[in-house]
């Protein structure tokens, strides 16, 4: 039986059997029979890790240990509110930190702990325990971003070399071409936090499964 421990880009943790690309941590969120608490995070610092690495091995839900969460890829993690890790993945680190200052002119020191600080304040709403949304003309929107319409709330939907991709646990469907599409100024709901978004502008590139590089 699968565990609850994947994340969609709309943020939520559920139960799925597929693995994903990406594994990240919030802290420790499940009791000792594996099952998640009320609780979605323990700290602010989201990251995005490598599912395996220096031949580490983790039991999946340790009593006391933090919890692994899964993730499609890392356009998704993005959209849920992660980022890099600084050690398992440190030049994707790096290479995010520098998209990070360029896109929100920001000193060169900006580092992990900034980063998020601001991240942590457009991740959820604490009240509600929803996820932060923000409206944007497709049209002003850069390759990786996350977003739902008006017309179909619970679809994400994917921006990615000027297409828009369904997402799936199980892949992406390509559902338009963003140059031809008859809502390309269509405001909607973007998943995707707005500081990264910024980032995405100032040239970050997530990685994406086959089922979009293999299209494009």
């Amino acid at each position: 039986m699968a565990l609850q421990n994947r994340v969609t880009p709309f943020g939520n943790i559920v139960a799925d059997p597929g693995r994903g690309m990406f594994m990240g941590n919030r802290g420790i969120l499940h009791d000792d029979a594996r099952t998640l608490s009320a609780a979605r995070w323990r700290h602010p610092h989201w990251i995005i890790c490598l599912t395996s690495f220096k031949s580490r091995h983790r039991e999946v839900m340790t009593p006391g240990k933090y919890t692994e969460l899964f993730f499609s890829d890392e356009a998704a993690a993005l959209a849920a509110g992660h980022r890099p890790c600084a050690e398992c993945r440190r030049q994707a680190y790096n290479d995010f930190c520098r998209a990070w200052q360029t896109g929100h002119d920001a000193d060169s020191r900006t580092r992990a702990a900034g980063i998020d600080q601001m991240l942590h304040q457009q991740r959820v709403n604490s009240r509600s325990r929803a996820q932060i949304t923000w409206r944007e003309k497709i049209s002003l929107l850069p390759d990786g971003t996350f977003f739902s319409s008006t017309a179909a709330p619970d679809i994400a939907v994917l921006i990615y070399d000027q297409r828009l991709w369904e997402w799936s646990f199980s892949g992406y469907t390509e559902t338009g071409d963003i140059g031809r599409a008859p809502g390309v100024d269509e405001v909607v709901d973007v998943r995707t936090p707005g500081s990264i978004v910024a980032t995405l502008k100032a040239g970050y590139k997530p990685v994406l499964p086959e089922s979009i590089s293999s299209k494009i």
